[in-house]
């Protein structure tokens, strides 16, 4: 785990949702014997190196050796690129997306090459960090129409404040959801369930493997694969020279960058000449230009880009519907990019998901009467000791007992066991008062009773006995039988106390809920009201203070993965209002700042936190701050503004230090994270190739805290690596000294410490069993 906390840098989808979580890396067959020929069967597999898996069989075939060269390191092998190094231009011209990229393969007849890299392991940082950024490496690459896949976000977001758009700093010219969605779209056609990483594909004009080269153990086998694999192709069909209206017809890059351009410094004739090719002959998504022109202040531009949008049928489109409809539009407007996304639901759940937003969450719930519910909350909690008194049971119980043929004496006596039994959660008497609830409730049912008023009963009790099924089938029949609507003056739900009401909602919502995300899963489609049921169901939990932050988190993420963006603000301000402390909350405040503002706006906003609480007694707000800078830090790294992250770090932790001195039983988790810190400025000392400075810093990030040296921060390197990679330097540049300082705090360690992460090490038993350096 890299932090405690749980982050949000991922991986995010394009909607911000979703976030992608990678799995281990997955390992490739046991071979041997010279490179190109699998060995015979009656050989032993070759020796293969501790913590690697071997080459695939294209990479023995273009000359890998089966293991590390004995006596090379892998810092030797693969050097990661310097700060200076981070700072040169990506020369490989990526399309924007895999369709692109077969596009301009067929026009221009090359074949595709499709690049997967991924963050903190050691070979993928040299392909990223030194040779994407050579001339060399990109001439040999531009024989191909080239794809970049990678599942981690390097900027919180693809578009600045002022919409435009935000180059991903890692691989240049794709956002970062270009290249995640280029994942995703890759890893179901070509990676046969198995993520790996640094790994070249070749494709042919029909999408057919060429090669598919990944493990090497050296960088001459890739080269050598990009040489020969375009051995017996003609040179590309040189790029055209194109008008205004054919630039609007292309997918290539270097096109869709021109017309970009043309776009923003043109005039407004321009402009409309631009837009109208795009509404009346539409044959590629031009979704930058249309962004351009829905976003800006004419009026008639914006009208005519969102025509040009309505016909429109990718991913990036959907996402650009999905802003656009959050503005204020003419009602004609917003019916035609309501009618162009159930267009695009036909096939995308996406689709389908934002054409249910905008028919379920403006309407109320049928099935939720929110303003009686919230009256009869308040009066709950008015009358909430005089319902589950011991009195109240011992009436209901005088009743039950003295006809036992009662259903409906039955029931009441079923709810008054179970508002006793929530009344006192930790009696351990409450789960003996849920059983009996459950069996008076039965006894009801047998005697004839039904309704709502029933199903709510045993559906609460099922929950706390540990039977979700039912709990959550018989939480549904509550609701749908008229639990929560009026029947003439009286509410059902107002026979029942306010923890049974609550958890009823709770069961109800979550299980509309799932229900969403399985039809959203299977694509499948689901009816808008059940958006309405969960949106209703949490205000009522919200606004009649029936919630708790569990309630608010849940609210919170499922408005935020339906697109509900400015709903899920509100509740997550008023969350935070309530509980100020939550870390499950300021783990989404982190996450929403840092996807709208950036790593800035992110410090911005706990700075004028701090700011507004300066004259109240110390929290853990601090502490907060803290780890917001921490996060903002490393975003600033992966943009490769080391200055920022530099300062960021050093903000982070002046702040873990004084939150510890606040509050000194907290201290361990404060020099957890200073120290994490600490390493993160050695590590951009090192790129710096200040080697004296990153000796110091990395030897207080040990010696404050020698437990942390193996935990991944969010780029996913330890200090360990960050020492080991030191080391290498050091004696490279002959400080024997130093490096001997450096040898000497990693053997105070642990020894378990430095194992290498469960994924690397070696495993027996079968072919391929070995995990990737790296891994994760």
């Amino acid at each position: 785990m890299k932090h405690s906390l749980s982050r949000s840098i991922l991986a995010f989808s394009s909607l911000g949702i979703a976030v992608v979580a990678l799995g281990a890396l997955a390992t490739a067959q046991e071979k041997g014997g010279d490179a190109g020929d699998p060995p015979p069967t009656d050989q032993p597999a070759a020796p293969r190196r501790a913590g690697g898996a071997d080459p695939s069989d294209d990479a023995f075939r273009y000359g890998s050796p089966p293991q590390l060269e004995e006596g090379v390191t892998e810092e030797e092998l693969w050097p990661s690129a310097t700060a200076e190094g981070w700072k040169q231009p990506v020369l490989v011209h990526w399309q924007r997306s895999f369709d692109d990229a077969m596009r301009v393969a067929r026009e221009r007849r090359m074949p595709v090459l499709v690049c997967v890299n991924m963050d903190g392991e050691i070979a993928s940082e040299h392909f990223a960090g030194v040779r994407y950024r050579d001339p060399g490496t990109a001439a040999q690459m531009s024989r191909y129409s080239c794809v970049i896949a990678s599942v981690y976000r390097h900027t919180p977001r693809d578009y600045d404040e002022e919409g435009n758009r935000v180059p991903c700093p890692r691989f240049g010219t794709v956002t970062c959801g270009e290249h995640i969605e280029a994942e995703r779209e890759l890893y179901d056609k070509y990676f046969d369930g198995r993520r790996i990483s640094p790994r070249h594909i070749m494709l042919d004009l029909e999408g057919n493997e060429s090669y598919d080269v990944y493990f090497s153990w050296d960088t001459q086998t890739v080269f050598t694969a990009f040489v020969e694999g375009v051995a017996d192709w003609p040179q590309p069909a040189p790029p055209q020279e194109r008008s205004l209206e054919e630039l609007t017809k292309s997918a290539d890059v270097a096109d869709r960058e021109r017309l970009e351009s043309a776009y923003v410094t043109g005039d407004v004739e321009v402009r409309r000449r631009i837009l109208h090719a795009l509404a009346t002959e539409h044959v590629v998504d031009q979704t930058e230009v249309l962004r351009a022109a829905v976003f800006g202040l004419d009026l008639e531009l914006s009208a005519l880009a969102r025509q040009a949008l309505a016909q429109c049928k990718t991913e990036g489109a959907l996402d650009l519907m999905a802003e656009a409809l959050k503005l204020p539009l003419p009602q004609s407007d917003r019916e035609v990019l309501l009618q162009a996304v159930a267009r695009l639901a036909e096939t995308s759940k996406r689709a389908r998901a934002l054409l249910a937003l905008h028919q379920g969450l403006p309407t109320s719930s049928p099935l939720i009467d929110t303003a009686r519910l919230e009256l009869v909350a308040r009066e709950y909690e008015a009358n909430a000791d005089s319902r589950a008194s011991i009195h109240t049971l011992e009436a209901a119980a005088d009743s039950a007992t003295a006809d036992a043929q009662d259903g409906p004496a039955q029931l009441a006596l079923a709810e008054a066991l179970l508002a006793r039994a929530n009344a006192a959660p930790g009696d351990p008497y409450a789960e003996l008062l849920t059983r009996d609830a459950l069996a008076a409730a039965f006894l009801a049912e047998r005697l004839g009773v039904s309704g709502p008023r029933l199903d709510a009963v045993v559906a609460v009790a099922k929950d706390a006995l540990g039977d979700p099924r039912v709990a959550s089938e018989r939480a549904i029949r509550a609701v749908e039988g008229g639990l929560l609507l009026p029947t003439g003056d009286e509410l059902p739900a107002h026979a029942l106390d306010p923890a049974t009401l609550n958890r009823v909602l709770r069961l109800f919502a979550d299980a509309r809920r799932r229900s969403i995300h399985h039809a959203y899963r299977n694509g499948e489609e689901w009816p808008a009201e059940w958006l309405s049921d969960v949106n209703g169901a949490y205000t009522v939990l919200v606004e009649a203070g029936l919630d708790d932050e569990a309630v608010l988190v849940e609210h919170y993420d499922f408005l935020r993965w339906i697109g509900a963006t400015p709903r899920a603000r509100e509740v997550l301000t008023d969350g935070l209002l309530r509980f100020p402390d939550s870390p499950v909350l300021h783990d989404r405040l982190r996450a929403r700042v840092l996807w709208e503002d950036g790593p800035r706006g992110l410090e911005r906003e706990y700075a004028e936190r701090l700011a507004q609480a300066a004259d109240q007694p110390p929290t853990q707000l601090r502490w907060f701050a803290a780890y917001a800078s921490l996060i903002a830090a490393e975003q600033w790294r992966q943009r490769s503004e080391f200055d920022e992250a530099t300062s960021a770090y050093r903000r982070s932790i002046e702040r873990f230090e004084q939150s510890a001195a606040d509050f000194p039983d907290g201290r361990d988790s404060c020099d957890h994270y200073a120290a994490l810190a600490e390493a993160g400025l050695a590590r951009l000392a090192l790129q710096a190739q200040d080697l004296g400075r990153a000796t110091d810093l990395l030897l207080a990030s040990i010696a404050r805290r020698p437990a942390s040296a193996a935990t991944q921060d969010g780029l996913g390197i330890t200090p360990i690596m960050t020492a080991k990679m030191l080391k290498a330097r050091l004696a490279e540049s002959e400080a024997p000294e130093q490096a001997e300082r450096v040898q000497a705090a990693l053997d105070s360690l642990d020894p378990e410490l430095l194992e290498p992460p469960p994924m690397e090490r070696p495993t027996t038993g079968g072919p391929g069993g070995g995990r990737r350096r790296g891994g994760r």
